[in-house]
């Protein structure tokens, strides 16, 4: 299209093909269908919708428990209660309280799916922005290319549009919250934020990094400026999550009408695991049996340190990144200036701290559902796409490799689903889109890496499609796949954590030659405005293994 000259209808085309993909892989089945009493994660959106448009907020997080009890923050509870009362405006039956328990009508069926696509929207507009926000150097055909990638991501696909969720809302708001950062409007992406976490608490896996990085750009600003922004922060966030939580804080509800949703948003009750999920403590239970070596008290212990060994390495490259670039405070008094708005030089380390911080969760933290594995996929795919040079590169390789393990790993749930024509469809139509296969000749330690995993992915299918499971064995095939795919999110953690620590090493080296961002002209500072104007490919000449993936730091 861009050598025939229509580029004006490239951006319409990509909104409009992936919105058909979206619907077709809705066309399927979902989660839970046709199998009461409970049903599935289906029928539990449809049961937040009704009993939110029925009952005052003071019930939500306390009305029949045992039946798909209301277990989200309260911004999925609002969202619920909008999507009822459209729907029941269309249709009364579809959200009657009690009386709808279990509707799988045709009608409600076309409406629950529509506001699935609808609600994306807030997802396409978040990708869009961030194209042309942290990409701003790039071709439009490769903004368009990355909006491709990441609107016709199979997992999110998959979850969303086939098993059923509203995932997407979640990751649009931290997706904006993470593009106001990269604009310098730090205020304003923390509300973000806080929104992301008031809509799902999976978000958490992001707290971590993201309050590091606000923490540590109120250090670089200095005393003065970093002062007054830290006192912005925490006036807004706190400001936010009382907005939030507002239905269920006096004088509108008793003093402990908020532990309602408290106690139902951390579910400690429920223990370790329940299904073979990719993570560390299914794969090592495989040989430590961990419920027989500790009750449910030590293992949140256990399992609280592991998280936060994990991701101790993105809070203090962060932090001390931060405190090596900051801006003295006599400096600007001496030239009378105060710092522009901007990223700072600290935004290059976001992405890769992000992912260290939900991979961490992901791979160590209490009650890890297979569909977790979508949160530390954003960030990786955010650096994967933002990737220059070859995609023979690392990043991409690592990346195209994760996402299809991301999509492996949740098969046991697809296909207790009867998603399987959409779970190979997806995949085939993702890698054959973006040219990208596994099975060439390996050039590279990732490729061949690469390589062997598919393989395994590949025979385990066939192994699970032709021959059954010995009886004393019945989840063979899904501690298998949990065997082929933790040690790939295991590589992608470490591999972050090293990414973070050369490109925080190489962000302190530029602070100290002077790189204060914001910061007028001045006869010592040509040295600094020299590196400043470098690209993140002049400073890899400097640093061989600086990754790639990378904003230039001349935003």
């Amino acid at each position: 299209m861009h050598k025939d000259g229509v580029k004006r209808w490239i951006l319409p085309c990509v909104l409009l093909s992936t919105t058909w993909v979206k619907w077709a892989t809705g066309l399927g089945s979902y989660s839970g269908r046709d199998t009461p009493p409970m049903f599935g994660d289906y029928e539990a959106q449809r049961h937040w919708m009704e009993i939110t448009t029925h009952l005052p907020f003071q019930q939500w997080y306390t009305y029949d428990l045992q039946y798909w009890g209301l277990d989200y923050p309260p911004l999925t509870a609002y969202h619920s209660w909008l999507c009822g009362k459209v729907g029941s405006w269309i249709e009364p039956s579809w959200f009657a309280l009690d009386a709808s328990r279990g509707m799988e009508t045709d009608g409600s069926k076309v409406y629950m799916r529509a506001t699935v696509l609808i609600c994306d929207l807030l997802y396409v507009w978040a990708v869009f922005t961030f194209t042309r926000a942290t990409q701003p150097t790039r071709s439009i055909r490769t903004q368009n290319l990355t909006m491709v990638i990441l609107l016709t991501q199979p997992a999110l696909l998959l979850i969303d549009f086939g098993h059923f969720q509203y995932n997407s809302v979640m990751l649009a708001l931290t997706l904006l919250s993470v593009n106001y950062m990269s604009k310098g409007q730090d205020v304003i992406a923390a509300v973000f934020f806080v929104a992301s976490l008031g809509f799902k608490q999976m978000a958490l896996y992001y707290a971590p990094a993201i309050g590091s990085y606000l923490l540590a750009k109120c250090i670089y600003l200095g005393q003065k400026n970093g002062g007054k922004l830290f006192v912005q922060l925490g006036v807004m966030t706190v400001a936010s999550f009382i907005l939030l939580f507002l239905p269920f804080l006096p004088p509108f509800a008793s003093p402990t009408a908020i532990l309602d949703p408290v106690t139902r948003i951390f579910p400690f009750s429920r223990g370790l695991f329940e299904d073979k999920v990719a993570n560390f403590w299914c794969f090592s239970n495989v040989v430590l049996k961990w419920r027989n070596l500790a009750g449910p008290g030590t293992l949140v212990k256990i399992s609280t340190l592991l998280t936060a060994v994990g991701f101790l390495p993105a809070v203090v490259g962060l932090l001390r990144t931060g405190y090596s670039s900051r801006i003295k405070d006599d400096v600007i008094e001496e030239r009378n200036e105060t710092p522009t708005t901007g990223p700072g030089p600290l935004f290059p380390l976001l992405l890769f701290s992000m992912l260290t911080s939900s991979m961490s969760f992901f791979l160590f933290s209490f009650q890890v559902h297979e569909k977790t594995i979508l949160v530390p996929l954003l960030p990786l795919t955010l650096i994967m796409v933002g990737a220059s040079g070859s995609v023979e590169s690392t990043t991409w390789e690592l990346g195209m490799l994760t996402n299809n393990v991301a999509v492996f790993s949740m098969w046991p749930l697809l296909k207790r689903d009867g998603l399987g024509v959409q779970y190979f469809a997806l995949t085939v139509l993702w890698n054959a889109a973006l040219g990208y296969t596994p099975f060439r000749r390996p050039r590279t330690y990732c490729q061949f890496l690469s390589l062997v995993v598919s393989v395994a992915c590949i025979a385990l299918h066939l192994l699970e499609f032709f021959i059954q499971p010995p009886a004393r064995y019945p989840d063979l095939f899904p501690v298998l796949n949990v065997l082929v795919s933790t040690p790939v999110f295991g590589l992608v953690w470490l591999w972050s954590i090293k990414s973070g620590v050369e490109v925080g090493w190489a962000i302190a080296g530029l602070g100290g030659l002077g790189l204060n961002l914001g910061l007028g002209e001045h006869p010592s500072d040509r040295l600094r405005n020299r590196v400043q104007s470098l690209g993140v490919s002049s400073v890899r000449k400097r640093a061989p293994n600086f990754p790639e993936g990378l904003p230039p730091l001349s935003d």
